[in-house]
């Protein structure tokens, strides 16, 4: 119904905004946490819209590109997540962060979001995966090489004896862009585990 609206920000919160347009008319908008801290300093605007129906509700979303409505849309297709876990994801991790952990299967990114347990991560990356290969958006390569070698360490301490779930805490632990080789994370693991 309404692709974008554009006009002053009147009213401004980390998940919400009232937008008022030249006609004088004031829209409230959901939005999430990305949203807010690219429009946080800004008098106007405009945000991308998604208008959310629901048998007794109309909701207005908002979103400061494309790409986060996109996203957005995508994961409202999935069962079990509605506007506001959506809204939730949306907050908890970039875009690009999201989009790289679905194609990239990593679950485990989806912890630190709030009211996303592991099934429910798995059934995202399960549902959405395919369709996000075939959007071609961008994905952060650094976050894919960084989860391709966290896995090479895995094996690799799991070959040497360590238990998995100690070996899991502790590479979930270690800053992984410190470090672009297997040998330098199993090292650092190594000195930690010993």
């Amino acid at each position: 119904m309404y692709a974008y609206i554009k006009g002053t920000y009147t009213v401004k919160t980390p998940t919400e905004v009232y937008i008022e347009n030249t006609a004088g008319v004031g829209y409230h908008l959901h939005i999430s946490l990305n949203t807010y801290s690219k429009i946080e300093n800004e008098k106007e605007g405009m945000l991308y819209t998604y208008l959310n129906v629901k048998e007794d509700d109309l909701s207005l979303y908002g979103f400061s590109d494309l790409e986060e409505k996109s996203l957005f849309i995508h994961l409202i297709s999935v069962s079990g997540i509605g506007p506001n876990t959506a809204r939730i994801i949306l907050s908890s991790m970039p875009p690009i962060e999201i989009r790289t952990a679905i194609v990239t299967e990593n679950d485990v990114a989806f912890k630190k979001v709030k009211g996303v347990g592991p099934k429910t991560a798995k059934r995202v990356i399960l549902d959405l995966k395919d369709k996000l290969r075939k959007d071609g958006g961008a994905i952060d390569s650094n976050m894919t090489i960084s989860h391709g070698l966290k896995d090479e360490a895995l094996e690799a301490l799991l070959a040497l004896g360590f238990q998995k779930q100690k070996v899991n805490k502790l590479l979930n632990q270690i800053n992984l862009s410190d470090h672009n080789s297997v040998e330098s994370i199993i090292k650092a693991a190594l000195s930690q585990l010993s």
